[in-house]
């Protein structure tokens, strides 16, 4: 019976499948770099000025390049950067620094200035194309221009992994603020590459992550692990996956994301769907934007065409209300899938859904 360990949170769980229930494992085949080349490509951020991090999103690749920084600057004594990240990341990120590292709450930036450099790993997004320092930028201190950028999403279904106009507003945006950033794309395997420079540049290693793309034959039903605590902290970071994937199944298949959400729905607009405050026809044509509508017009859209389970810690009156079949663990899933669908149902594993696209043949 094989064994697969699946990311669920800060922990991996286990799914025991016997091998004729098993169809694919469906991973991330590219080249990643070595430390030596990462060590290398971060050389273009001049350690020797004042410099304050600001971590966006906080994953074993940006730990690896904040620790090959601090390294850098031990070894040339200098004094080390300041570190700016949201509050429940902060111990994550305090944890794997040198003990007398400043690492302070990001509440927002009262005054943008060079010393600035923002730190993010890229992933795909259903709104834009690709998930970069920019566009993250934008969601946090450009709410008039996600209006901009949500009016010019193509169609009411995700587009991950393509040049989307939305993503011109995001480049736009940062273009407006003189700062820098550390843009990495990687996978469970490691780093793929790292760009240094101001972020509307940096987004250029997006082109990197066409290694990341797979086209495979439709799946009556996929299982879906995110791959990283930092993508399945919220549902609506959870969701991301399965715009990558949800291509890939068959028209009234399954797709079950393991997302165990500890950080809640973290999307404003899935919240005011739940609460009635939100309809999906006010989806079209807001006259302004609440975070998160796309993910919520873009799950409307695919459940008119597959099912969507999830394991997750939200409560069942959530998951309910957003038509979604809430699991207790992965164990629970496998047995709905042979309950459901027969006993002979092969299932396809995706591991890190975040950080690989899927295309049907």
């Amino acid at each position: 019976m094989p064994e697969i360990w699946l990311n669920y949170g800060t922990t991996d769980v286990v799914l025991d499948i016997k091998a004729e229930n098993l169809d694919q494992k469906i991973e991330f085949e590219g080249q990643t770099l070595a430390d030596s080349d990462v060590s290398e490509k971060l050389d273009a951020i001049d350690i020797s000025k004042p410099l304050t991090f600001v971590v966006l999103n906080y994953t074993g690749s940006v730990q690896k390049a904040l620790s090959i920084l601090f390294e850098k600057c031990t070894q040339k004594g200098v004094p080390k950067p300041k570190v700016f990240a949201d509050k429940q990341i902060m111990n994550l990120v305090k944890a794997t620094l040198p003990p007398e590292s400043q690492v302070q709450a990001f509440e927002g930036i009262e005054t943008v200035n060079p010393d600035l450099v923002f730190v993010g790993e890229m992933e795909f997004d259903g709104l834009f194309g690709f998930d970069t320092v920019c566009t993250k930028i934008l969601r946090r201190f450009g709410t008039e221009q996600m209006l901009s950028a949500y009016e010019k999403r193509q169609g009411s279904l995700p587009n991950p992994g393509k040049e989307i106009p939305s993503l011109e507003v995001a480049k736009n945006f940062a273009n407006g603020f003189e700062i820098s950033a550390i843009e990495i794309v990687a996978s469970h395997k490691g780093i793929a590459d790292v760009s240094v420079g101001h972020p509307s540049k940096t987004l250029e290693i997006s082109k990197t992550m066409s290694s990341f793309i797979k086209t495979i034959e439709k799946h009556r039903t996929l299982l879906i692990s995110t791959g990283k605590d930092a993508s399945n902290d919220t549902l609506g970071h959870s969701l991301g996956s399965l715009w990558n994937c949800y291509s890939t199944i068959r028209d009234e298949g399954l797709a079950i994301l393991l997302g165990e959400c500890k950080g809640g729905i973290g999307s404003e607009a899935i919240r005011q769907y739940i609460e009635g405050r939100m309809s999906i026809e006010r989806l079209q044509k807001p006259a302004k934007y609440v975070d998160g509508m796309e993910d919520l017009l873009f799950l409307s859209e695919i459940q008119k065409k597959i099912k969507i389970g999830i394991v997750s810690v939200l409560p069942e009156f959530y998951i309910k209300k957003l038509d979604m079949i809430l699991f207790d663990g992965v164990k629970e899933t496998l047995e709905y899938v042979l309950k459901h669908q027969g006993a002979r149902q092969k299932i396809s594993i995706i591991p890190d859904g975040a950080r690989i696209l899927l295309g049907p043949n």
